[in-house]
């Protein structure tokens, strides 16, 4: 079972750090999350689950998820409902998403040396996926806060794609926790749709100490 709607009688979620085992054990809900979160055809799960796999083999991977504990409060990784899902790595030159952004930011006017200098140190959130079943919670901020607590990168970077007037709960999140705007209206090779790529840097403060 991937979630579980909430209601007053469920558990508050917990959050959990996964180990590469336990994400590869629950690879199928947590896909499950993604898909349902970004409202992509049934199916998409298995074109992504091979990559997702790759990305745990890379430098600096962490994860971490929202589940639902028992009516004890227990929580059994293997069992426990999936509400959310995050991860990323660190950042480095060979990977297609860092020769991507490099190249945006220099055909959007950024310096050279500039644009070396951010990407030379940088932890790239690759996914954070909340069930629709499970938005509106503040799940997603503390996924977000707990995937990047205590990182020793200089900075974090993102892609999210664009919508008008930034108004979903995607770039509300972002917006509340200090990312900026580093290249806008980006589109990826392979894919039509416009992406933003956003940044800020680390460490960030928790949410009561930022301005």
């Amino acid at each position: 079972m991937t979630a579980v709607k909430p209601n007053h009688h469920t558990p508050a979620p917990v959050v959990v750090d996964l180990s590469v085992a336990a994400l590869r054990a629950r690879l199928h809900d947590a896909l499950s999350v993604y898909v349902a979160a970004m409202d992509y055809p049934r199916g998409t799960e298995h074109h992504r689950a091979p990559m997702w796999n790759e990305h745990t083999t890379r430098a600096g991977w962490r994860a971490v998820a929202a589940v639902l504990p028992d009516d004890a409060g227990g929580v059994d990784l293997r069992t426990a409902p999936l509400l959310a899902i995050a991860y990323g790595y660190s950042g480095a030159p060979r990977q297609w998403w860092h020769q991507q952004v490099h190249t945006g930011m220099r055909r959007c006017g950024w310096p050279e040396a500039a644009a070396r200098e951010l990407l030379a140190d940088y932890f790239e959130l690759t996914e954070l996926h909340v069930h629709p079943a499970a938005q509106g919670r503040g799940i997603g901020a503390t996924l977000l806060e707990r995937l990047l607590a205590d990182r020793p990168e200089a900075a974090v970077l993102l892609s999210t794609p664009e919508v008008p007037e930034e108004d979903n709960r995607a770039w509300r999140l972002y917006r509340r926790a200090g990312f900026t705007d580093v290249i806008r209206n980006f589109v990826f090779a392979g894919d039509t749709r416009p992406f933003a790529i956003l940044g800020r840097r680390l460490p960030m403060p928790p949410a009561g100490e930022r301005a």
